[in-house]
C-alpha cells in the first residue's frame, strides 16, 4: 500500500551541528547511513512509503541528530522535540517501535562514527529509552 507520501517539506534539516566540544558533525552523512540500515531492517516500507519514504527518513534523523546536540548543552529539551514528532508519527499511523529501533540504529552510527562523543551517544540512545517508555504521545 503506498501512501504517496510528499517529499520533505517544512524546515529543511540542518547539514551539519557543532557538539559542545567543538566538533564538526556531518547529520546528513550520518542520517544517510541510519537510513540504510534502517532500510535494511524494514524493507516493507519501501512499499508502503514509495521514494519519499527514505528522503523522510534522512530529514527526521538529521533533525533528530541535531536536536540530541543542541541539548547537550541546555538549548533544548530533546525529550519534549522527540514527543512533538513521536506524536506527529504516532498520528500518521507510524508505529513507535520503529522510531525506537531507528535511535538505536542512530545511537550505534554515532557511537560508531564519533566515539569521543559519548555525550551524544548516551542522549540518543536515552531517546529510544524514552519512545519505548510511553505506549502512546497522543494523549
Amino acid at each position: 500500500m503506498n501512501r504517496s507520501l510528499a517529499p520533505p517539506g517544512g524546515m529543511p534539516p540542518p547539514a551539519t551541528a557543532a557538539t559542545p566540544s567543538g566538533r564538526e558533525i556531518d547529520l546528513a552523512a550520518l542520517a544517510e547511513e541510519v537510513c540504510a540500515a534502517y532500510d535494511a531492517e524494514f524493507p516493507d516500507e519501501r512499499e508502503r512509503y514509495g521514494a519519499a519514504g527514505l528522503q523522510w527518513c534522512r530529514h527526521d534523523n538529521q533533525h533528530l541528530l541535531n536536536w540530541a546536540v543542541l541539548s547537550l548543552d541546555f538549548a533544548i529539551d530533546f525529550e519534549r522535540e522527540l514527543a512533538w514528532l513521536a506524536r506527529v508519527l504516532e498520528a500518521r499511523d507510524f508505529p513507535l517501535a520503529r522510531l525506537a529501533r531507528d535511535l538505536d540504529l542512530l545511537a550505534a552510527t554515532v557511537l560508531r562514527h564519533h566515539p569521543d562523543e559519548s555525550g551524544l551517544h548516551a542522549r540518543v540512545l536515552a531517546g529510544a529509552t524514552f519512545v519505548r517508555s510511553r505506549d502512546t504521545f497522543l494523549d
